[in-house]
């Protein structure tokens, strides 16, 4: 089994537990540091006055010296690196976005700490120059951290909204850099909520990150392959002239063409789909030698090229593209020579003919991706219970319906090349057997998660927590602090309620058509291909242990989930 050293964005499941499960489908054991390391959470102290909340103090960021001692150590061991530079450098995503005092000193000695937690990436490459090495930075959103050193949702909405107006066009660094306050026509006024300077010198410091893994480390060689996420973009704002020097820079440096480089770096929206992007990468690197598998788009409603969410700066069917690229595959035209199409759902009313296609799809050899685009944050329920009603569903090789476009790209697409990457290259059965539970098992976390929590248990949550709010003036976004929020009786009583809720809804799922779990001809997943030959293994059982399913960051937003599928090989007819 190969070995990949994983430095996750932070600790929420979609980042870490999502990616070791992956790798576990593609017959890859993911190193990571100790969750202690990893931990990311929002504000865990409170001032009050009778039932209004004042002020909330003290999140938690990773532990940056710790990780970078980590990395050097199982550096010797790993066939592989995936390292967020978000978590060596800052500790975190939330961390990188931290208001700070200052913007550090000039580029490139603006901030000797994190230049020599970054420079462990030259140190590693240095010493396994034949081990690729991966990197996935970030881009800094527009709005700040809610519930992250005081600031609130009040912060969170005037910052996004201050941060999208147009700013005034530049190509230089250090033009950029001072230039974050400049209109058009002249400068912006005061903020109310939050502290611009510092939101600025936040920027500024970031952005000097930005410049440095690009030149000082990508440029010179010790990264193989850097993917830039755009996190909360828009297509204006003070994120555009940053874009476009990225794009420059991959230009420049890298050897691109409009910005994007295929074989050495990729700039686009996303931030929480990358970790598995990048480790399908790194499967088919590892097993096919990066040979690019042929991927198709299919859409199923409008083309992609007519979307554009309010959270990205790139229409849906260029970030497809783009993430096509990061995953190490090409890009095909329907009907040609793809092995993999990915279904895209744009029309809920158009996931008939979807479901049709999947059928089709497998009839005539042809892997299939699912991505719910219809749905605006949580998988769409007529997308969804279509879906479900195909047998076919159980054996797509990756699916999401969650949250950005971006992410739900990332996410399935990930799934999928990396899925790929061991079912043509595998041939041991107890890797094979080990491999097709942990598909099974990330397969069926994605329904029960993108729609059976996120569209349908969530409501409840949300409700009771709101309802029982310690405070006023925060009750109607309770749900987004609930150990704050929320007394310990009631927080107490949302866990019961979700694992309730989450138990229903395990067995609802293994139910459906696209498992059959129980039923005497269960649902099938695709064990191993040999050219033109599948393997199946069908669908056996489907549990989650109640005391799973918890809120991690103490918000309804995100919960940990790890339902446990079992498939046994199909015997011949």
């Amino acid at each position: 089994m190969k070995k990949v050293l994983y430095v996750p964005l932070d600790d929420r499941p979609v980042n870490l537990d999502d990616v070791i499960t992956q790798g576990k489908s593609a017959g890859i054991h993911v190193i990571t540091p100790h969750v202690a390391d990893l931990r990311n959470r929002l504000d865990s102290h409170k001032t009050s006055s009778g039932t209004t909340l004042l002020t909330t103090s003290s999140p938690a960021y990773g532990d940056t010296a710790r990780i970078r001692k980590f990395i050097l150590h199982h550096a010797a061991s790993a066939d592989g690196f995936i390292i967020s530079t978000d978590m060596l450098a800052y500790g975190g995503l939330i961390g990188s976005r931290r208001l700070r005092a200052d913007a550090g000193g000039a580029y490139p000695a603006y901030d000797p700490e994190i230049t020599n937690l970054l420079d462990v990436i030259r140190l590693v490459k240095q010493s396994y120059p034949d081990k690729p090495v991966y990197v996935l930075d970030t881009i800094m959103r527009l709005a700040t951290t809610s519930f992250a050193e005081g600031l609130d949702l009040a912060a969170y909405t005037e910052s996004r909204n201050f941060m999208l107006q147009p700013r005034r066009s530049f190509t230089q660094f250090e033009d950029i850099l001072s230039g974050y306050n400049l209109s058009p026509a002249g400068a912006y006024g005061s903020t109310a909520t939050f502290d611009k300077e510092q939101y600025y010198n936040t920027r500024q410091h970031k952005f000097k990150t930005n410049h440095y893994i690009l030149e000082k480390l990508a440029q010179e060689g010790y990264i193989d392959f850097l993917a830039v996420g755009v996190d909360d973009a828009n297509t204006q704002g003070v994120q555009i002239n940053e874009i476009h020097f990225v794009e420059e820079c991959i230009n420049g440096w890298l050897g691109g063409m409009n910005g994007q480089n295929p074989e050495r770096a990729i700039i686009l929206p996303d931030a929480d789909g990358l970790g598995q992007a990048l480790l399908a990468r790194m499967a088919n690197q590892l097993y096919r030698n990066g040979a690019k598998t042929e991927c198709a788009v299919q859409y199923f409603g409008p083309h992609g090229s007519t979307i554009t969410s309010p959270y990205e700066y790139m229409d849906v069917h260029q970030n497809i593209l783009r993430h096509v690229d990061i995953v190490g595959a090409a890009s095909e035209s329907v009907g040609g020579s793809a092995a993999l199409e990915i279904i895209a759902v744009t029309a809920a009313d158009q996931t008939p003919a979807a479901v049709d296609r999947l059928a089709a799809n497998h009839a005539n050899g042809v892997l299939s991706v699912v991505i719910d685009f219809v749905g605006s944050g949580a998988a769409d329920a007529a997308v969804t219970e279509s879906l479900l009603g195909s047998r076919h569903t159980g054996s797509i090789l990756g699916y999401s319906g969650w949250n950005t476009p971006g992410n739900k790209i990332g996410i399935a697409l990930g799934m999928g090349q990396a899925r790929y990457a061991l079912l043509v290259t595998e041939t041991d059965a107890a890797a094979l057997s080990s491999a097709v539970n942990a598909h099974g098992s990330l397969l069926f976390k994605r329904f029960l998660k993108d729609y059976y929590y996120k569209r349908l248990a969530i409501g409840e949550i949300r409700e009771y927590s709101r309802a029982h709010s310690l405070y006023v003036n925060v009750a109607a976004i309770a749900d987004q602090n609930m150990l704050l929020f929320n007394s310990p009786e009631d927080y107490s009583h949302l866990q019961a309620l979700l694992r309730e809720r989450m138990q229903t809804h395990t067995a609802t799922l293994a139910g459906t058509n696209a498992f059959l779990i129980g039923s005497p001809e269960p649902a099938c997943s695709i064990r191993q291909i040999s050219g033109a030959a599948w393997s199946f293994a069908e669908y056996s059982s489907a549990a989650l242990h109640y005391h799973d399913p918890g809120y991690i960051w103490g918000r309804a937003f995100e919960i940990t989930l790890k339902p446990s599928v079992t498939l046994h090989k199909k015997r011949k007819n």
